[in-house]
Parts: C-alpha cells; sequence; structure tokens
C-alpha cells in the first residue's frame, strides 16, 4: 500500500459520504414536491439536482481510482476485506456509502415513477381537453369564434 493511499482513500470516503447524504435529502424533498405538486419549485431543485449528481460521480470516480490501485480486482467483498485489514475506519464509511446509494437509487426510481405518474395524467386530461375541443368547435384555427347558435350573431357581437 503506498502511504498516502489510505489517508487519501479516507478522504475521498469520507466527501463521496458527505455529498450522498445531501443527495439523497435532495432526492427525499424532490419526493415531497412532487408529492404535494409543487412544479414550480421542482424545476429550481432539478437544476441542483444534476448539479450535485455530476459531483457525486466525479467524487465516485476519484474514490474508484484510488480503490483501483489498492485493490486490483475491486468488488464488494474484496474492498470490504481490504478496508478491513488496511483501514478500519474507512470500512464503516464504505458501509454507510453503499447503504446510502442504495436508498439514494431507491428515492431516485420512486421520483421517476411519481414523474411517469404524472406525465400520464397529464397526457390522459390533455386528450380529454383536446377532445372536448373537437366536439364544441367554438373557436377556428383563427381564434375566431365559428359557432353561433340560434340568432346567427357570433359569440361575443352585441
Amino acid at each position: 500500500m503506498k502511504p498516502a493511499a489510505g489517508p487519501q482513500l479516507l478522504a475521498a470516503l469520507s466527501a463521496e459520504l458527505a455529498a450522498l447524504r445531501s443527495f439523497v435529502t435532495l432526492l427525499e424533498r424532490e419526493q415531497g414536491m412532487l408529492v404535494e405538486n409543487l412544479t414550480d419549485e421542482l424545476l429550481e431543485l432539478s437544476e441542483r439536482k444534476s448539479a450535485d449528481a455530476l459531483s457525486l460521480n466525479k467524487l465516485a470516480e476519484t474514490r474508484r481510482t484510488l480503490l483501483q490501485e489498492l485493490v486490483p480486482q475491486a468488488n464488494a467483498d474484496t474492498i470490504r476485506a481490504w478496508l478491513k485489514t488496511h483501514n478500519p475506519q474507512g470500512l464503516s464509511t464504505w458501509q454507510e456509502t453503499v447503504s446510502l446509494a442504495k436508498r439514494a437509487k431507491r428515492a431516485n426510481q420512486t421520483n421517476g415513477e411519481l414523474i411517469q405518474m404524472k406525465l400520464r395524467r397529464n397526457q390522459q386530461m390533455l386528450a380529454v381537453l383536446s377532445n372536448a375541443v373537437d366536439k364544441a368547435n367554438l373557436y377556428g384555427p383563427d381564434g375566431q369564434t365559428s359557432f353561433s347558435p340560434g340568432s346567427g350573431r357570433s359569440l361575443g357581437s352585441g
């Protein structure tokens, strides 16, 4: 093991864990906004979510690079075993990171499902409205009324 690799790995794991905690909180806020139909706030949140996801990916790449140097055949078991032997403090950070990553994945899937449900509902409502407009046909393509019941006068005329 390189002398500096242990502290670098611990720092990388800690940074990733902190970013992941923040990201999970953001996903849970997003879920609340989706449930409450707070669509205006969702736009602002989605921009932050994208930026945080990019940052989290960079942190994960840094961690993967360090682990690859230390544990060439890296998988969940070999990483856990290596950390247990060489960096016990990093082991608890790693385990929490793995747990939070699973939580983030579930929250993101749930949010995606909520978005899909809302999209389907909006499409259904749009179809209903479109069908109603086609049936009523009160206005022509030029925005002028095309329906004049009884008196022969157009809607809105005196």
